[in-house]
């Protein structure tokens, strides 16, 4: 009995050292995890799933690390195993990974069905509400496939090769050629191998002109992905939080990213680096990129304000190379997933890779019109053979040449990262909304025409759509800019008129419409106040000084007179019964003096000009001396007279 009993305690802790050793193994996993060394995290998530120790979160995390490592098949094996023998523990995160790596693998009926899964519990997902919207997006998918004709990059290495940046008349590019590693935590936020960046000028003939670049940029640690400015003067660049020679950790053990900026010295090197203001120890910062004005610095960082694992944000450039602050680019480009390496054409496109829209597995290109800084455009996936089921990242473009370079982790490579040059056969088509507005008016006598109708006419003589002015005049439309149409004005009585808008980048545009009279008869002895439908010139009691009021109403004469040269006109003034008659006639004499005074100021010229005041001797009522009247009825014997004499 003692034996057994001494049997069943050796037993116990025998047990329990090997539970013990277990919780030690998964504790230093996690840590690697956490810091994100997934091929560690890996090797050692295996051997405790080796020694029959499972669990929904040991299969995320080994799940996780595939995926973060790109190894899709093996993320895809082990998130099944998770919902299927752990599916009440299932995350909604742990479905998008999921269904990505089986959309990696090109298994897209699969995809879709862990898809719905990922709806079902989270719809105010942003990349539930794009799945949902957008169900059908493989044939959006092809029809922007086929515009780039993919070709080799002969600088290749049997390493990483990626992150190509434009450089004078040849690029930069990042690679871990020297140092014999995989760098296969680009996307995340700890490289630990140890990558570089390289030089190749435009005269490269063979592989042994591709050039580390010097020592101030390069270190032992990790620099990727750069921008240059135009003049070759400036450099963006990332590299590995490190302090004198050593790298700094943050507080969970991770080694961040920062962006730097490099000068480049009289003696045509690359001086001292500095780092930009909004790097920090705690989150990383990376991916430089630049507007076409270089007056703007977009990145990628995973800084408080993230929507997602790592988002595009942008930063204003002062003139005195300072920094405002900096902005997140808002959920129609950031998802909840990864959203990194931007670059922005000099049409202000900008391309991005993302695994949160709608793609083909993995990161897939994407690309987006800018309109002054406004990022609400449609964000196109720009298809195969670009995208394809892997990575696909790095993406830049010639917009004058139709030419650049993207890498990829296809198979078929001659590294883990390669980089592949393509030429652009077919641009992409970008939704493009303009806005226009105006006002439509009487061209002589800038009265606004309320009810006259606007109609768009597209380049096929097609009418596109029409509007009416409002009680105003005025008028709002919105037009396609990718294409030109034709805006015109018609109204009942008058002669229609258009105007053509071309192409254009989209900035609003007032077109304000000045119709002419169809029919207009006029002659001898007619009231061009009457014609003109202008109000009452409007004089203070007992005074004959223009007031401001009336000075519109003597422009529409003015320009009518100007339209035709050969117009002459009598001004006469009336005034009612009120006061002395002999007054009266005198008053309206100097009131039609000023008004053919003011018009001769005007340009005018005085020979076409007559004035002649009538006083009260020609009322068009019976309020006469004696009669009362409302004040109503006197108003309309006080009048001016536009008679035309030729």
């Amino acid at each position: 009995m003692k034996h057994k009993v001494k049997f069943i305690l050796v037993f116990l802790m025998f047990f329990h050292g090997l539970s013990e050793a277990q919780e030690r193994l998964i504790q230093k996993g996690n840590e690697k995890f956490e810091s994100y060394s997934f091929s560690p995290a890996i090797d050692i998530y295996k051997k405790v799933l080796d020694k029959g120790y499972v669990s929904a979160d040991l299969l995320r995390k080994l799940g996780n690390s595939y995926y973060y490592n790109a190894d899709y098949t093996e993320a895809a094996e082990t998130y099944k195993q998770l919902v299927t023998d752990y599916s009440a523990e299932v995350t909604a995160e742990d479905y998008f990974k999921y269904a990505q790596s089986l959309k990696t693998l090109g298994d897209y009926d699969a995809s879709s069905g862990v898809m719905n899964k990922f709806i079902e519990i989270t719809k105010s997902d942003g990349r539930a509400n794009a799945f949902t919207e957008d169900r059908d997006f493989m044939s959006e998918l092809e029809e922007n496939s086929g515009r780039y004709n993919l070709g080799p990059f002969e600088y290749n290495s049997p390493y990483s090769d990626f992150a190509p940046s434009f450089y004078k008349e040849g690029l930069i590019f990042s690679s871990d050629r020297d140092t014999g590693n995989f760098a296969r935590y680009r996307h995340t936020w700890n490289a630990k191998d140890f990558l570089d960046l390289y030089e190749i000028n435009a005269d490269s003939l063979s592989i042994n002109h591709v050039k580390k670049l010097d020592d101030n940029v390069n270190t032992r640690y990790h620099e990727s992905t750069s921008v240059v400015t135009k003049d070759g003067q400036t450099m963006y660049f990332t590299r590995n939080n490190s302090e004198k020679r050593k790298t700094v950790k943050d507080d969970k053990g991770i080694v961040r990213l920062k962006i730097l900026r490099a000068i480049l010295t009289d003696e045509g090197v690359w001086g001292e680096v500095e780092e930009l203001p909004f790097n920090s120890d705690s989150y990383s910062v990376a991916n430089p990129a630049l507007s076409p004005d270089e007056k703007t610095l977009y990145f990628v960082s995973d800084m408080p304000g993230t929507l997602g694992e790592s988002d595009l944000f942008m930063v204003a450039i002062n003139e005195d190379r300072s920094f405002g602050t900096p902005q997140n680019l808002g959920s129609n480009i950031n998802t909840e997933a990864r959203e990194t390496f931007p670059y922005i054409t000099t049409d202000e496109v900008l391309y991005f890779s993302s695994d949160g829209h709608p793609g083909l597995g993995g990161l897939d290109v994407f690309a987006t019109k800018i309109k002054r800084q406004d990022f609400s455009g449609k964000v196109l996936n720009i298809g195969k053979p670009v995208n394809g089921n892997s990575d696909d990242f790095t993406f830049i473009f010639d917009e004058e040449l139709r030419t650049g370079y993207v890498a990829s982790n296809r198979e078929g490579g001659m590294g883990y990262d390669d980089i592949y040059s393509f030429t652009e056969t077919r641009p992409l088509e970008f939704d493009c909304i303009q806005k226009i507005n105006g006002t439509v008016r009487d061209k002589i006598s800038n009265e606004v025409l309320v009810g006259a109708t606007i109609k768009v006419i597209d380049e096929n003589n097609e009418e596109v759509l029409a509007t009416i002015t409002d009680s105003d005049g005025n008028y709002n439309l919105e037009l396609d800019c990718n294409k030109g149409n034709f805006v015109r004005a018609l109204m009942e009585g008058y002669v229609p008129f258009e105007e053509y808008i071309g192409v254009s980048d989209g900035k609003p545009k007032i077109i304000d419409f000045y119709l002419e009279r169809d029919n207009i008869t006029a002659g001898f002895g007619d009231d061009l106040a009457k014609l003109l439908q202008l109000s009452t010139i409007y004089f203070d009691f007992d005074k004959y000084d223009i007031k401001k009021v009336s000075e519109v109403e003597i422009e529409k004469v003015i320009s009518a007179m100007e339209k035709y040269p050969s117009l002459k006109l009598k001004v006469n003034s009336h005034t009612d019964s009120r006061g002395p008659a002999a007054y009266n006639l005198w008053l309206s004499q100097k009131r039609a003096e000023s008004t053919v005074n003011y018009m001769i100021k005007k340009g005018i010229s005085k020979d076409r000009l007559v004035s002649e005041g009538f006083g009260e001797t020609k009322l068009l009522n019976e309020c006469s001396d004696g009669v009362k009247c409302s004040a109503a009825k006197h108003d309309i014997n006080r009048r001016s007279e536009f008679i035309i004499l030729e």
